[in-house]
């Protein structure tokens, strides 16, 4: 994915660098199985983790959760955004090329092309 000005990638800040570089890890091979097992189709955080239900507990995805339990009045919608801006990361940073569009105020990729032996 270009990056353009509107498609800046944000720093996620109140975790560590070992626990970014877990997330991104993570994220970077949920991205993988999602485009092996369904070419062509959009996702978002939301679908790599399972929908709504949002399962977090044992990946790296729960410190984030973690992060805003007892802070925040929706500790699972801010920790979502953070995943977001990390996942966007892993996008921008992959050999890949995605398309993207943002549908229901929810950022979506799609695997278009590159990296064909995934």
């Amino acid at each position: 994915m270009a990056l353009t000005k509107d498609n800046e990638v944000r720093e996620v800040g109140g975790i560590t660098e070992a626990e970014r570089q877990r997330i991104l890890d993570f994220l970077q091979g949920t991205v993988y199985s999602w485009c092996k097992n369904r070419k062509g189709e959009w996702f978002s955080v939301r679908d790599l983790m399972g929908g709504d239900n949002y399962f977090w507990s044992g990946t790296p995805l729960q410190v984030l959760y973690s992060k805003y339990h007892g802070r925040t009045d929706n500790p699972v919608s801010d920790a979502g955004k953070d995943a977001g801006w990390l996942l966007k990361k892993v996008i921008a940073e992959d050999k890949r090329e995605f398309d993207t569009k943002v549908e229901a105020r929810t950022r979506q990729y799609k695997w278009v092309g590159g990296e064909e032996d995934t």
